[in-house]
């Protein structure tokens, strides 16, 4: 019987497995176990995620809202990840998600899962890459009286894109190194911030408003559906996780890292983000003027509030830098999919995505696509105070749904579906049944208006981003359905020829 504890399995020939799943191996298998957990960690991101919405939470439901929704949603969410970690061990391909949909359901749930995970990855590379510019803008702001127009702060979020863009043409090893060193640098981040936020201000919320605390700003009536729209605080957090499973043909025994990674990176966010949440909302001084702060950014007035100019600025130091690991990490993902989708003729001008650089072994031109058109998902953040929060759900209702899908095959393929060596065993479909009901609301959830009254300018727009994907995508299928298509067999020999590629593992 399949366990969860794959401990003692040998190593898998991936290179020989990537060739029987039909493709020939051309990126480099550079990434150890370790490297593999670090991205998805490193995207998901608690000093991203919850830093960059805590002032949603803050008028969506309040403390209560944001701390137990974070620990039902991480609670949920954990079952998404076991539940696509086991597919994810059946498939270890670049593809991920609309491979797997391919092989379980065919080629048009194949098609459509493929859009909706790119749109949510690219709606990711935006959501991270622009909070870190709202907090460079917020640091800039307690340190010289920068004031962070939206113009500004859209400069500052091209030329971090930039930062990105390049530094993911160095190629996997560096990416790798990189998210390694973000692991710490996130869990010694959050020591240090919460450790401040305890220890220097001389005042402190009680628990009582810390666990129940309800705050309405959003103009609806009705606490329940307040408390539901909070929830995309976690859930977005929550998100980035099959970074993991599109890095798979570039790590070392994949078969087994790759899903230990999803896993993993879910429970330590899951526990490292809770501790950070609390740490914050334990220290806030005065609510009101947190949520309207100055900065532009009320976790940055927390730590101005309770530690000072100068403390509040090292802090935000730690937690931009963090944010910069993040989208980094968000590029590295986000560029694979354009890869591996590229590769199977799905998207427009795939001869060009699809190319891998014979230096680095990395498809420079998907990372450049990948993020102009990050960019491009972030414009309306310059007319529009509310286009922030869109972009969050556009990136929440396109790769939930996204991660759900294989899942859903995997439980109807019922005993066709072979597993890898990485399994839930018998709790396969309990657990998976929770997943995908779970996906199902919070997809229809975050489709909703998240102010009232609703207007153009506070409409959701992710629904409609939602809409032109899924009407793209379809009438592209009629233009590229002849030429699109997973590989049916091992096309490509058994030859090592990226042998040497696998040496110098990190």
């Amino acid at each position: 019987m399949s366990t969860l504890n794959s401990a003692d399995d040998p190593p898998h020939d991936e290179e020989q497995r990537l060739r029987e799943l039909g493709y020939r191996p051309v990126l480099a298998r550079r990434m150890g176990g370790f490297g593999n957990f670090a991205i998805s960690f490193s995207v998901i991101s608690i000093l991203s995620g919850c830093m960059t919405l805590y002032g949603f939470g803050m008028g969506a439901g309040g403390p209560a809202v944001m701390l137990w929704g974070w620990a039902g949603v991480g609670l949920f969410v954990l079952c998404v990840g076991l539940s696509l970690a086991e597919v994810t061990s059946a498939y270890p391909t670049s593809g991920a998600l609309y491979y797997m949909a391919d092989r379980l359901g065919g080629r048009r749930w194949g098609w459509y899962t493929g859009w909706l995970n790119l749109l949510g990855l690219l709606g990711a590379i935006a959501g991270i890459d622009y909070g870190a510019a709202l907090f460079t803008g917020a640091f800039a702001s307690i340190q010289w009286g920068f004031a962070p127009t939206p113009g500004k702060t859209m400069l500052i979020f091209l030329g971090i894109l930039l930062l990105h863009a390049l530094l993911n043409l160095f190629g996997v090893r560096l990416v790798s190194v990189l998210n390694s060193i973000s692991v710490w640098w996130h869990l010694a981040g959050v020591a240090v911030i919460v450790g401040a936020l305890v220890i220097v201000p001389d005042h402190h919320q009680s628990a009582s408003f810390v666990f129940t605390k309800f705050v309405n700003d959003t103009g609806w009536s009705n606490p329940v559906y307040v408390a539901a729209i909070g929830l995309l605080l976690a859930q977005y957090t929550f998100s980035g996780y099959d970074a993991s499973a599109h890095l798979s043909e570039e790590t070392s025994n994949a078969s087994v890292s790759a899903a230990r990674g999803i896993v993993r990176s879910i429970w330590v966010s899951w526990i490292a983000g809770f501790v950070l949440l609390a740490g914050l909302t334990f220290a806030i001084q005065d609510y009101a003027g947190t949520q309207n702060s100055s900065t532009g950014v009320p976790p940055a007035q927390i730590l101005l509030d309770g530690l000072g100019t100068d403390g509040a600025s090292a802090l935000l130091l730690v937690v931009i830098v963090a944010q910069l690991f993040c989208g980094n990490a968000e590029v590295a993902a986000a560029s694979r999919m354009v890869f591996a989708f590229s590769r199977d003729k799905a998207l427009p001008g795939s001869a060009l995505w699809r190319r891998v650089s014979p230096r680095t072994q990395t498809p420079v031109a998907a990372v450049w696509l990948a993020v102009v058109a990050a960019a491009l998902l972030a414009l309306p953040s310059l007319y529009s105070a509310t286009a922030y929060g869109a972009v969050t759900a556009i990136n929440v209702i396109g790769i939930t749904p996204a991660y759900a899908i294989p899942v859903f095959l995997r439980l109807r393929a019922g005993d066709r579906f072979q597993p890898g060596p990485w399994s839930l065993g018998r709790w396969s479909r309990p657990v998976g049944w929770v997943a995908v009901v779970w996906v199902a609301c919070v997809t229809v959830l975050f489709c909703l208006p998240q102010s009232s009254p609703v207007t153009i300018d506070s409409m959701n727009y992710a629904s409609i981003a939602l809409a032109v994907v899924l009407i793209l995508a379809s009438v592209w299928w009629y233009v590229a359905r002849r030429s699109y298509g997973t590989p049916t067999t091992a096309a490509y020999g058994s030859d090592r020829d990226q042998a040497e590629l696998a040496e110098g593992i990190v």
